[in-house]
């Protein structure tokens, strides 16, 4: 009798082993599950998806932006000559004005 009832204690343990590896199996993949449930409720893939063409807008945002302030840039000294070009021309004009007010004499 004393084999019959280890034989029955083997099997029973077996038979347990083998449920426990069973329910760990299952939690494992409910939390896989789980896992995937909660990473497509956040979005986080749309969310980083959306961050990187923000981030690709802005940089050409940034390179358009630079190229109109080299542009502003030289637009500002074509202004400075055409400024001291004038102002040539209007201290020219006074010595001008004043020849011509002494042949007027």
């Amino acid at each position: 009798m004393a084999s019959a009832s280890s034989t029955s204690a083997r099997s029973l343990f077996v038979e347990s082993k083998i449920r426990l590896a069973d329910r760990v199996q299952v939690n494992i993949n409910n939390i896989a599950s789980l896992t995937r449930q909660i990473q497509r409720g956040s979005k986080s893939n749309e969310i980083l998806m959306q961050a990187a063409r923000t981030f690709a807008q802005q940089e050409q945002g940034l390179e358009s932006t630079e190229a109109n302030l080299k542009k502003l840039s030289l637009i500002t000294t074509h202004l400075e000559f055409q400024l001291n070009a004038i102002d040539q021309s209007a201290s020219k004009l006074e010595e001008v004005t004043e020849q011509v007010r002494a042949m007027q004499r």
